[in-house]
């Protein structure tokens, strides 16, 4: 069969981009070797981070730096084996963590990301995913004094960018969460982003409104992507398709298809773990905590208390190590009346981020069929739908709802 588009890879991205499309009159064909939201975006805290300020920093400090070599703090771990061929990327990173350049990416991402809610809503709406929805914000907590004062800090960005958020007294933050333990000294509410119950489900509620307008989802493998005449072909369980046009948006394993085609951008993974927990009696969350010195995240979930852990680095594909969960499950249990365990196993995914903590978005610079999207870093959940409509609109000729020019693949030596 022919298509307009095939979109390679079926996460909250590519689904994104495939609706869009659809939307827009073209004939579109979503291809993932599993079924929509199976990977990288089911497993996540379930924000819609509109508040993100400061990317994601490597530690500038040398005691925050020891902390993480020395594993001592629970947010970060690595591999060792891993990091001679991260170093050059590590450098890189440790580069673009300097106050003055996360300031300059916060800024160059603020355009897309205060778009998030709205997007996320709009396409939920179609999807009838509403129901899945809270508008609650996100609360953090602090252990200490220190880093509450740090965090107020961003106060004069976030007003700068139109966000609402409270400091918050540790009473004040348990009148929001009862159920939450005093192990922590203060809090603050940031009320504009939005959370869900079910990211995975999210992302198949958005395929299943892409099928219901017309587009076609296919299991197929996107190695198999091959250039020709009149545009592109691939191998999928139905048979061999055709497009005019091509867009690779499979995270972080979108460099497997494109070194091949000639392309090598820096592009790195950040690992991560999560655990499902019963609750201990009637104890609930109205919305996800974030323990930053403890590095995780405790949502509620459909399948029970999230808990999300923070970065590993390692190779992509190397055994688990959930290590993480070990550690930060006894400091999640200082703060909420955690349960027994609802799986048996912990979950891992890969996030998949450039340096400069910004994602790829926009046309190959080798290939004039062929559009990226990935990259999205700790943002990917919050970013699909506004990257879905930003390359819909590239590819389909409209005026960007945004400036795209930030996001361009050419910012590195492809």
């Amino acid at each position: 069969m022919r298509y307009d588009v095939m979109v390679l890879g079926a996460g909250i991205v590519g689904t994104s981009i495939a609706a869009h499309l659809q939307e827009r009159g073209r004939s579109v064909a979503l291809v993932d070797r599993r079924g929509p939201g199976e990977e990288t975006s089911y497993g996540n805290s379930g924000v819609v981070e509109r508040s993100a300020l400061l990317p994601v920093a490597f530690p500038r400090s040398l005691s925050a730096l020891a902390d993480v070599v020395l594993k001592r703090y629970p947010g970060a771990n690595y591999h060792w084996t891993a990091l001679p061929a991260l170093a050059p990327w590590l450098l890189a990173y440790w580069r673009n963590s300097a106050p003055d350049r996360l300031l300059a990416t916060a800024r160059m991402m603020q355009p897309l990301l205060s778009a998030t809610v709205a997007e996320h809503r709009a396409l939920a709406s179609k999807a009838g995913a509403d129901a899945l929805f809270r508008d609650t914000g996100w609360l953090k907590v602090y252990r200490s004094e220190k880093a509450f004062e740090a965090e107020k800090r961003e106060f004069p960005l976030a007003a700068e960018f139109g966000y609402r958020v409270k400091a918050l007294t540790r009473d004040e933050a348990l009148a929001l969460e009862p159920n939450l333990r005093t192990d922590f000294t203060a809090g603050v509410h940031w009320q504009d982003p939005h959370s869900v119950s079910d990211p995975g489900g999210i992302t198949k509620a958005y395929a299943g409104h892409f099928e219901a307008i017309g587009g076609q989802v296919l299991i197929g493998d996107a190695r198999s992507l091959r250039p020709g005449a009149s545009g592109w072909s691939i191998t999928t369980q139905n048979g061999p398709i055709e497009a005019r046009q091509a867009v690779v948006a499979l995270g972080p394993w979108s460099m497997d298809l494109l070194s091949p085609l000639g392309y090598r951008f820096p592009l790195a993974v950040k690992r991560g773990y999560h655990m499902h927990y019963r609750a201990e009696g009637n104890a609930g969350l109205s919305r996800p905590v974030l323990d930053e010195q403890g590095g995780f995240v405790i949502t509620p979930m459909a399948g029970g208390i999230r808990l999300t852990t923070g970065a590993e680095f390692a190779r992509r594909d190397a055994p688990r190590t959930p290590v993480q969960v070990e550690r930060t499950e006894r400091l999640a249990r200082k703060l909420f009346p955690l349960g027994e365990r609802a799986e048996a196993e912990p979950w891992m995914g890969s996030r998949p981020i450039f340096p400069d903590s910004r994602p790829v978005i926009g046309k190959a610079p080798r290939h004039d069929s062929l559009w990226l999207a990935f990259g999205h870093q700790h943002l990917g959940f919050t970013l699909g739908p506004a990257t879905g409509r930003l390359l819909a609109e590239m590819i389909t000729g409209e005026k960007p709802f945004v400036d795209p020019s930030a996001y361009r693949a050419e910012r590195f030596s492809a």
